[in-house]
């Protein structure tokens, strides 16, 4: 005799299908287990860049421009290789350089020779998956049930994505950034303001601010460290500020340069100002909290249909489906 087969709902094998999702969150339960056991320090690689830019502004003191911009500009040949590339075609343009080298800063890349990169991907990528659409619809005739309004659609999308593809990749990195900094912007005041009323100076305060919130938050840790090593190595403390405005796109971190800025031209007290900010970013933070509170009931509507109310009346549902197909079927 065959064995007998299981038991089905609607046709579908229940032993199957469980056995199936079982897989599935072991698969995933093996990913989390080997995520967890191999979290790498992420200070050590912004350790890392901090020493090149200190080692950047001692040579900027010590020895002159020009040979500092000849030591830098030896260190990436390939970026070399892509700047000498675009400038044969007359496509750098100081502004576009400028433009593309301050979001790689905002996203937290330190090296600028990167920007001519990001502009030379605009020009190669449109151009490499063009091809390839352009010759796998046209030629080798890949949808041919498709009009040539689609085709024409599909060929223009994937010019328009190719070519917004290392914007997109950058904005993203920057939108991540940010969100990280601003959560750990009104813990970073409060030290400040311990610090400012212990009496360290303002590169001391920063510099201990980094070292304490370099595991809770590295990106505001990275960022806080490198101005401090940026005001004990430059003549204008007024440009160290601006730099760390300049690096992170946030209005908060604006206000924070602008009061630093204020109380080394005046000499207006540091500690009340920055506790004055720390409440209202506080209280920013709290409001942002509460509106994400508020949108949750409706956000939660879809999810709620599409994946639990399923699930739920399987539950229930299926162990009585299954005795009443058995049952009818024995009969």
């Amino acid at each position: 005799m065959a064995p007998a087969a299981g038991p089905t709902l609607f046709g579908v094998n229940v032993i199957a299908v469980a056995t199936l999702l079982a897989a599935v969150a072991t698969f995933a339960v093996l990913i989390a287990l080997y995520a967890a056991t191999t979290v790498r320090d992420p200070m050590a690689k912004r350790v890392k860049a901090l020493n090149e830019r200190r080692e950047q502004l001692k040579a900027g003191i010590v020895a002159s421009t020009s040979k500092r911009r000849r030591t830098i500009s030896n260190k990436n040949e390939m970026a070399d290789k892509v700047r000498g590339f675009l400038g044969s075609l007359k496509m750098l343009q100081d502004e576009q350089v400028q433009k593309a080298q301050q979001k790689l800063m905002q996203a937290g890349v330190r090296s600028k020779d990167l920007a001519f990169v990001v502009i030379f991907a605009r020009l190669v990528l449109p151009i490499v998956f063009g091809v390839i659409v352009i010759v796998g619809v046209y030629a080798l005739d890949w949808f041919p049930t498709w009009g040539a309004f689609k085709r024409y659609g599909l060929v223009a999308g994937t010019l328009l994505l190719a070519y917004k593809a290392p914007d997109i990749w950058l904005k993203n990195k920057i939108t991540k950034r940010t969100n990280a900094i601003r959560k750990g912007l009104p813990d970073a005041l409060d030290l400040l303001v311990i610090c400012a009323e212990a009496g360290l100076t303002v590169d001391a305060a920063f510099n201990r601010v980094a070292r304490e919130l370099g595991k809770a938050y590295p990106e505001l840790g990275d960022e806080f460290a490198l101005t401090s090593i940026e005001l004990g190595f430059l003549t204008d403390r007024r440009s160290a500020f601006e730099n760390l405005a300049t690096r992170i796109n946030l209005d908060a971190v604006r206000g924070v340069v602008t009061t630093m800025v204020q109380t080394e031209k005046y000499g207006t007290p540091l500690a009340s100002a920055l506790r004055v900010l720390a409440a209202e970013f506080r209280n920013e933070r709290m409001m942002r909290a509460e509106e994400k509170a508020a949108r949750l009931p409706a956000i939660m509507t879809v999810p709620l249909i599409l994946f639990i109310l399923p699930v739920l009346f399987i539950v229930i549902l299926g162990p009585a489906s299954c005795s009443i197909s058995d049952n009818l079927i024995n009969k």
